[in-house]
This record gives C-alpha cells, sequence and structure tokens, in this order.
C-alpha cells in the first residue's frame, strides 16, 4: 500500500508577488521544489501589508491558487514581534485544520508573530515546526542588524544595557522581559535551519541549543547554461553592485572608492549599480542621490532590474563588489556571483567573510574603508589576470537538489519521512570551514 504524502507547509513573512527579498525568495524557491518531489505536497503562506489585502474582510486569502494563501497582516507589536492583529489566530487554525501538515516550516516570525509556533503546537500537536533563521532581528532591536543605532558601529553582542544604550526610552528591564516573550515561543519550535555558521553562532550564543540548530543554504536558483568563457575584452575593470540599495549596504563605501578613483585620474576601473532605492526614507535617497550626482564617468547608475536577468547582468562584470557595513547573513548576491563564476569583493566580517574564501572565490577588505577598496580595485585592475585564473576553482553553490536534500535529512530526523542517500559530491572545490571569528583579508 502507498504511503500518504507528507504534507509541508512554508509560511514566508512575505510573498514574491509583493516583495522580492531573500527570505520570500527562499521560501518561494523550497515551495516550488517540494511541490515537485514525488511524496510530497506543499503549501505557501504569504503575507501582505497592503492596505488593499486588509479591506478585503477576511484575514487569508488565495488569490494566486490553491496552494498559496496570503495573510493581509494587520495589527503588530514589532518590539517582542507579537501579533495584535485578533484576526489571525482563528484563520491561521483554519488554514492548518485544512492543510493538516505534517510539517510548517517557517521562514521568518514577523508579520505572524511568534504566537504563532503556539498555535501549531495547540491545534496539531504532532506537527513538527522549523524555522529558518534570515537575520538578527529577535537578538537585535534595531532592525536585526546588529549595528549601533547612534554610530552604526558593530554590535557583538545583545545585552539589556547594550540594547538600552541604543534605546534608551526603552529600559533595561523591558530589553530583558522581550528576550524571555521570544524565547519562550521559541522553545517550542523543533529544529532551526541557518544559512550561515556565523548567524547560527549568534543565536546559539543568545539562546538557542546547538543540538537544534542546522546550517542549510538557501535554495537558490538552478545554475543555467553559460558560454564558455571568452578573452576578456580590453578595457577597465567592470565592478557591479547588485541588490538593495540601503544605509548598511554599504552603498556610500563603493561611491566614496570610486570618488577616490576619479579623483586620482585612475580611468581603470568602472562601477556599474544595480538597484533600487525607492523604498528608504526620504533622508538617505536624498542623501544618495545627492553622492551619486556628483560621481565622475566611472559610475554608471542603471536602476531597479527584473531578478531573471541578474545572470546576463554578472556575466558582464569582472567583479561583484558587496561592501555591507552590518553582518549580513547569507546574501544571495553571493551565491548568484559564485553561480556566474564572478569573482566577489566583499566586507571582511559575519556572512560576507564566511561565503567567500579569500584569494579563491574573491577578496576581502576592512568594512566600511573607502580607500582599502579603492586599492584593492586598483591592484586588480593592474593585473587582470589573477580573476581570470581564479574563475575556474571558485566554489559552485549548493544546487537545489542538494539543498532539498539536506532539508529532508533534518525533517527526517523529527521524524517525518526518511532522510535520502548521500549526494553526490558538488562540483568545484571543497570549501573551507567556515569562522565566525576570523577576519582574513586578501588581494595585497
Amino acid at each position: 500500500m502507498t504511503a500518504p504524502p507528507i504534507r509541508l507547509l512554508i509560511a514566508s513573512n512575505s510573498h514574491p508577488t509583493v516583495s522580492k527579498g531573500g527570505s520570500e525568495l527562499a521560501a518561494w524557491r523550497m515551495f516550488e521544489a517540494f511541490r515537485a518531489l514525488p511524496g510530497w505536497e506543499a503549501w505557501l503562506l504569504g503575507c501582505s501589508r497592503e492596505a488593499t489585502g486588509r479591506r478585503l474582510g477576511s484575514a487569508i486569502s488565495q488569490p494566486f491558487s490553491d496552494r498559496e494563501f496570503l495573510y493581509a497582516a494587520g495589527g503588530f507589536d514589532w518590539f517582542k514581534f507579537a501579533n495584535t492583529d485578533e484576526r489571525f489566530p482563528g484563520e491561521f487554525e483554519a488554514v492548518l485544520r485544512d492543510v493538516r501538515p505534517d510539517i510548517v516550516h517557517f521562514h521568518h516570525y514577523m508579520n505572524f508573530g511568534v504566537e504563532a509556533f503556539l498555535i501549531v503546537r495547540r491545534v496539531l500537536p504532532e506537527c513538527r515546526i522549523v524555522l529558518t533563521l534570515h537575520e538578527f532581528q529577535a537578538i537585535c532591536n534595531h532592525l536585526g542588524q546588529m549595528v549601533t543605532r547612534q554610530d552604526k558601529s558593530l554590535c557583538y553582542e545583545s545585552s539589556p544595557r547594550a540594547c538600552n544604550h541604543c534605546f534608551p526610552k526603552t529600559g533595561r528591564a523591558d530589553f530583558f522581559l522581550r528576550q524571555t516573550y521570544i524565547q519562550r515561543f521559541f522553545a517550542l519550535v523543533d529544529h532551526f535551519v541557518s544559512p550561515s555558521h556565523f548567524l547560527a553562532g549568534r543565536f546559539v550564543q543568545w539562546g538557542i541549543p546547538a543540538e537544534k540548530m542546522t546550517v542549510i543554504e538557501n535554495v537558490i536558483a538552478a545554475t543555467r547554461p553559460q558560454p564558455d568563457d571568452a578573452a576578456r575584452e580590453p578595457g577597465p575593470l567592470r565592478v557591479g553592485f547588485f541588490g538593495q540599495i540601503t544605509p548598511l549596504k554599504g552603498i556610500q563605501v563603493l561611491l566614496d572608492a570610486a570618488a577616490m578613483l576619479d579623483r586620482e585620474g585612475c580611468d581603470s576601473v568602472a562601477f556599474d549599480i544595480h538597484g533600487d532605492y525607492s523604498n528608504q526614507q526620504a533622508a538617505f535617497q536624498e542623501e544618495f542621490l545627492g553622492q551619486l550626482a556628483k560621481t565622475g564617468p566611472n559610475v554608471r547608475f542603471h536602476g531597479p532590474y527584473d531578478n531573471q536577468r541578474v545572470d546576463g547582468l554578472m556575466r558582464g562584470c569582472d567583479l561583484v563588489a558587496v561592501p555591507s557595513i552590518w553582518w549580513e547573513n547569507s546574501p544571495v548576491v553571493i551565491q548568484e556571483a559564485l553561480r556566474n563564476r564572478c569573482p566577489i569583493v566583499c566586507s571582511d566580517i559575519g556572512g560576507m567573510a564566511e561565503k567567500v574564501r579569500p584569494g579563491q572565490d574573491g577578496f576581502h577588505f576592512r568594512m566600511g574603508s573607502a580607500l582599502e577598496l579603492a586599492a584593492l580595485l586598483r591592484r586588480l585592475a593592474n593585473a587582470p589576470e589573477r580573476l581570470a585564473a581564479m574563475r575556474p576553482g571558485m566554489r559552485h553553490p549548493p544546487s537545489p537538489a542538494a539543498t532539498v536534500a539536506a532539508h529532508l535529512a533534518v525533517y527526517a530526523a523529527l521524524g517525518i519521512g526518511t532522510a535520502p542517500p548521500a549526494p553526490a559530491p558538488e562540483p568545484g572545490p571543497e570549501p573551507e570551514p567556515a569562522s565566525v571569528s576570523r577576519r582574513r583579508r586578501a588581494g595585497r
């Protein structure tokens, strides 16, 4: 007799039709992968904070397909990630009773609230709960960035005292209670997944048991066929920036480095910026556009781009720059650059330093140092053969099949399904063990 299919509900803090951030794209790709997997049935519960969704009356609807739910999120306490929307508990319970999942895999707790774990546990006591962590919001009240609010310096560990320093109007006792409240609901989660060792280490330090944590890279699109590498055409070193343009993504560092090179009369490095700033605060938009207006001929701003075009855009670059001034987790842009064998130059901290092996996948520079970045790019422009020699040995990101297999192993350890056979080794060299404390730089 054929066993019934395993039922998986994936819950995401947004939906790709609403926003194309890293967590919602990871959840969507996982949904697509499991929907196509024999012996499995998958559903997706996404979120939207658009007012039009709330005017429909029902909190949870199915506007896209019978396998996709969309929660029109209502009131929310962003301090302790508590859902104050009175409609949500009953309607989420109805979804759970309708789908009857064996596993609910959350790709965030934002918009749902951490109480969603308790609802699952109460309605379906035998259901397993898995949570993929995407940043530090449970730990850090400053947008989950672990960067100080006053001077944007790196924060190495949260505490009621340190958090009160960033938010003087919120007492130390409040921060203690915030952590206690969130951890109370996190204790209901059967297993946690982190896309990077760095993020996993921070959450274990914060209080999640190490035995409940597994590091698995996010599902990204499969490697697309690409033409054989052609000889590089003469011209400047082409440096590409891709992604959201925000204060902590380091765009100011990149533009400062470009300005330094322009003032020196260096015409051997050109910058192409692809990204969107339109959803940022007005003060930052004004600052960015003002800085952009002062750039020289070595900078071109192309605006937003469709993710379907990212491979072609990256193949037009010699380097991809990831100059973030916060820790990052596992930036999708790094995985996309690895997929396209485009070397990466990134800040020497956190998830960036973990994912890019210096001298093998790219180069590190001191976080926030436009001077060091400019010097590194100048050296690489004078020795383009270094990049050409690097490309064949760059690490390949995990294939979707390998990432799905890793999730299947987690589910099997929780008693749902069976672990798949060990996948064949990924092509390319094995990555070196990650270290969250090492800060190495290369390219000198």
